[in-house]
């Protein structure tokens, strides 16, 4: 399972430089979340819906990209390792990928959509290649359960901070840099940001290290990987939650552009607000560690969905006027939902070690690409439902809005992803690894680590018995 050091607590230079490299990913992933949509409405001119559809469709492409780039990382042999090295090969490509997305050529609306697709569907690729393999990395660098939950914080508080270079920037630098002209502007601007990801992507591959091997040597198939994942229950569990919370949070964080613009009437303070949130889950995802010591990840993660859920909810009754509100009650969704990353990606992690012990097989990065397809599909359900919603109040771009239009808005801001966040917290409550199993799995993958010539039949008996 590991070399003699993976048990033992990782130097705080390679937490940081792991977390350098999520706040990398986030000049892509918040500005996504934050602006793509918007940018496709108000300024490349596609309407709503047409976008909505389109950031859906597309993950019908990640449908099998995804599973396949997890298979191909685990099956990787390099000097580097299996995962570490695709952050040094795919690092310039992904920047240009997504300065693509952000050009406007001048095509008519047929040709708009097609080049929307092309290029959306390519960056996504190119994330895909280059996200997946880091991601499985945090699975393999420590086999201690409570370091690996400060490592994944650290990725957070990193992606996090990235959430809020983002958005507390890309308004004034496409401003800055398009002098007047906005596609000029978001064209450079993602130009930045992609040779800003590329360093950081470069600091992660060579601050990190690979421990964590597996068990048995055997090659499996993907068809097999894919098998175990679906008698995995602790995982189809979190796969189900990514998918809800990331409905969560990219319906609030998309809708709030259209919120301050068209509802509040204040469309200059979405560079505050969306760093303000951004901030708090940074410091959400800080405490995370501490939160995990005073109480199990499943009860904790019920705990903050349940919060988030009826805080969203509540942003349904306050004014258009109550903008000091709206910045108090924002900050305190983004304190409750900072430690739900961190939580659910150290508890995917738990769910590869669980399998290992259950099969005797091990799958890191094919783990982690399923569950980031689930989190991609919910962030794509989340932008389709919104441009949905608002061709049907009849949004009109850059005009004022009617009354219906504005409740739409405002329902897409609280009420609609409140009720999902309690969707959430429900759901966990069929996850069925707490402290006492995890601890049992890894003394158990431990022990055939000293000894090898053991066979994992017995203990996967066990396990099936206690899971049933």
């Amino acid at each position: 399972m590991a070399d003699n050091n993976a048990a033992r607590p990782m130097g705080f230079g390679e937490k940081v430089g792991y977390g350098l490299g999520d706040m990398g990913f986030n000049f892509y992933w918040a500005n996504i979340s934050a602006f793509l949509m918007i940018f496709y409405t108000d300024v490349f001119g596609i309407t709503a819906a047409a976008a909505g559809t389109m950031m859906l469709v597309t993950k019908i492409v990640d449908a099998f990209t995804d599973p396949v780039m997890g298979a191909i990382a685990d099956r990787t042999q390099s000097r580097f390792g299996k995962f570490r090295p695709y952050l040094l090969w795919l690092a310039l490509p992904m920047a240009g990928a997504g300065v693509l997305t952000y050009s406007t050529p001048d095509l008519g609306d047929t040709g708009k959509l097609v080049w929307a697709y092309g290029t959306y569907t390519l960056m996504m690729l190119v994330y895909t290649i280059i996200n997946i393999p880091y991601s499985a990395l945090s699975g393999v660098m420590t086999a201690n359960s409570q370091d690996r939950t400060t490592l994944i914080s650290f990725r957070f508080i990193g992606g996090f901070s990235g959430g809020i270079l983002v958005t507390y920037l890309t308004p004034k630098l496409v401003a800055w840099l398009g002098d007047g002209d906005q596609k000029l502007g978001w064209q450079l601007t993602m130009a930045v940001f992609g040779i800003a990801a590329a360093c950081l992507f470069l600091v992660t591959f060579a601050s990190t290290r690979e421990r964590i091997q597996p068990i048995r040597r055997e090659a499996n198939s993907v068809l097999g990987d894919l098998n175990d994942l679906k008698g995995n229950k602790p995982w189809l569990v979190l796969f189900s939650l990514a998918l809800i919370i990331m409905i969560t949070i990219t319906m609030r964080a998309s809708t709030l552009v259209y919120y301050l613009k068209y509802y509040v009437g204040q469309p200059e303070l979405t560079g505050e607000f969306l760093s303000s949130y951004m901030l708090a889950l940074a410091l959400g995802a800080a405490a995370t560690p501490l939160l995990t010591r005073l109480m199990d990840k499943k009860k904790l993660m019920m705990l903050l969905m349940s919060l988030a859920g009826a805080l969203s909810i509540a942003f349904f009754f306050l004014p258009k006027d109550a903008v000091g509100w709206m910045f108090a009650l924002n900050i305190a969704i983004g304190l409750t939902l900072g430690p739900k990353s961190p939580l659910a990606f150290s508890m995917y992690a738990d769910t590869a070690d669980y399998n290992e012990w259950r099969t005797g097989r091990r799958a890191t990065a094919m783990t982690f690409s399923a569950a980031t397809f689930s989190q991609k599909l919910g962030g794509a359900m989340a932008s389709a439902l919104i441009g949905w919603v608002l061709a049907s109040i009849g949004y009109v771009a850059n005009s004022a809005q009617s009354g219906a239009a504005q409740l739409g808005i405002v329902l897409l801001m609280s009420v609609i992803p409140g009720a999902f966040a309690l969707l959430a917290a429900l759901v966990m409550r069929f996850y069925p690894l707490d402290n006492q199993t995890l601890a049992k799995v890894h003394r158990e993958l431990a022990e055939r680590q000293r000894e090898p010539q053991g066979h994992p039949d017995q203990t996967a008996k066990a396990l099936r018995t206690a899971s049933a």
